[in-house]
């Protein structure tokens, strides 16, 4: 279990739905905070964002662990009540609707910051809260377009691609998960919150700057930054290259048996690689394929060759090298059932059982939520007659 609590004490009033907003607030529940996840009667969107298991799919389970659900209607009386309460007694609140939909409920941090002066507030947007795309619908993979990010990594085709996950997302919670942690030292210093936006097209923009100012300084054809580098195929698979030296390059001409290639006159020097990048690829890759992966890992470890398989995930988990510094655990969910949870650099692994380790169905904890807000049981079960408040079970 995560034994260092820094945030212990600390109230997180978890508005956000999606990945982004969620991740954030889930790594605050790690680091103790006490996080509500505050979310409509069915539940929020990012339950639905994959293969669903009743309340739950892989991405829910990772962004909500650790946190207590309530389930509530904001557009009923008693709903909106709950979730202002809840506003007013958080220390730091995370929301990620469109600019301007928070305050339709009197959630917004004008006026939650009117009754609770000290809180930090977070809004995780899109485009940003101004500017004419703002108000835009907005998903990892159109920010992955708008922001360069595609073009990266291009087919054999020239066509920009889209990284297979919501990478944006993810790293959005980090981003604004340091950006709370930095609001909350800086408020006990000078006692005052603030007010945060978290935008994805910053963080796409903020995490490619390298790649921007490469883009800028070469004139909008940067080059790779050394060759060889890239996938080879074997004779059953595939193995990443990343040869930056020149004892690493001479390593593997001796590897594939063509040390002619060491002191040819066309890539006897990075640049001169570089600009033969082609020529000298294809002459690897057509070595690579007479050999499998095992035999051709094998003598690149021996030579000191940076490398790797490519790798499943499956691969991965089975690997020893995962196994030896416990990069996850495997947890028994009551919903989906028992699966494998990376370990957040910097935190003690999950601990199955542990409250940090689970994730929570839609409203598992309304009721025990609302008795800590002050409701009477009376109360609470009017309001789930009434449709406010949902509770399973």
């Amino acid at each position: 279990m995560n034994d260092t609590q820094a945030l212990n004490g600390l109230k997180i009033a978890d508005f956000s739905q999606g990945v982004a907003g969620p991740y954030s607030a889930m790594m605050l529940a790690q680091a103790g905070a006490t996080v509500t996840k505050v979310e409509p009667l069915d539940g929020d969107w990012c339950r639905t964002l994959g293969t669903m298991i009743e309340d739950h799919c892989a991405h829910s389970l990772v962004v909500n662990l650790g946190k207590k659900s309530i389930s509530v209607d904001l557009k009923s009386e008693d709903g909106l009540k709950v979730a202002k309460q809840i506003a007013e007694e958080a220390d730091v609140v995370v929301e990620s609707f469109r600019p301007g939909v928070m305050k339709k409920f009197g959630l917004d941090y004008e006026t939650v910051s009117k009754t609770n002066k000290n809180v930090i507030y977070l809004s995780v947007t899109g485009y940003g809260q101004e500017g004419p795309y703002s108000d835009r619908p907005v998903t990892d993979g159109a920010i992955q377009a708008f922001s360069g990010w595609m073009t990266m990594t291009r087919d054999d085709k020239g066509t920009p691609l889209k990284t297979g996950m919501v990478a944006i997302d993810f790293l959005t919670g980090l981003f604004a998960y340091q950006s709370i942690l930095k609001a909350l030292i800086s408020r006990g210093i000078n006692g005052k919150g603030c007010y945060i936006d978290a935008s994805l097209m910053q963080t796409a923009a903020a995490f490619q700057s390298a790649k921007i100012l490469e883009h800028h300084l070469e004139n909008g054809k940067p080059t790779v930054l050394y060759v060889p580098v890239g996938t080879v195929t074997t004779s059953d698979g595939y193995i990443g290259l990343s040869v930056m030296r020149e004892h690493h390059y001479a390593s593997l001409c001796k590897v594939i048996n063509r040390e002619d290639l060491i002191d040819h006159p066309d890539f006897n020097s990075r640049d001169k690689r570089i600009e033969n990048e082609a020529e000298i690829m294809g002459i690897i890759r057509a070595e690579f394929l007479k050999k499998s992966t095992d035999e051709w890992c094998r003598a690149l470890a021996e030579n000191g060759v940076i490398h790797s398989r490519v790798n499943t995930y499956d691969d991965y988990l089975a690997d020893e090298q995962a196994k030896a510094v416990d990069s996850y655990s495997w947890i028994d969910h009551d919903v989906v059932g028992r699966v494998p949870i990376p370990r957040i650099p910097g935190f003690a692994g999950f601990e199955n059982g542990d409250a940090l380790a689970h994730s929570p169905v839609i409203g598992e904890h309304s009721s025990d939520i609302l008795t800590g807000l002050g409701y009477s049981e009376e109360e609470i079960s009017g309001m789930k007659e009434k449709g406010a408040i949902k509770q399973p079970g």
